[in-house]
């Protein structure tokens, strides 16, 4: 007979994920459009989980631009209607803090749990669109 090691995690949709993000900060925010947009599939996340916290306080203000990631500590400070350099529609706003101003996944599930929002445990993140 053969046996096979089964582990129980706990799956969130992308939808899911980043409704509760946005609900819990009041920030605009991505998870699949972060790090250049995620692939179709599952992301692990162990909750909590150790984690090296962006070091960017800031990114240039460019829709797309090459530099992405900024410092939970940043993310948090920042007004999220303050307009960005040369900003004309109010989409590149919010393009940009999806695809170039947002915090370490790591970091925002942590925060979750300290909060009480998210409990101890290994989480999927289900990424489709």
């Amino acid at each position: 007979m053969v046996f096979m090691k089964i582990k129980d995690v706990k799956m969130i949709t992308i939808r899911d994920w980043n409704k509760c993000v946005q609900e819990a900060y009041g920030r605009p925010y991505n998870f699949q459009q972060q790090n250049g947009c995620q692939d179709r599939g599952n992301f692990q996340l162990e909750v909590p989980g150790e984690v090296d916290d962006f070091e960017n306080d800031t990114v240039p203000e460019i829709v797309n631009g090459k530099e992405m990631g900024v410092s939970f500590k940043a993310w948090l400070e920042r007004n999220p209607k303050q307009k960005i350099k040369d900003q004309k529609y109010d989409y590149e706003l919010k393009l940009w803090w999806a695809r170039n101003f947002y915090p370490n996944v790591q970091m925002v599930a942590n925060d979750l749990h300290m909060n009480g929002f998210l409990p101890a445990g290994e989480y999927l993140i289900s990424i489709d669109w």
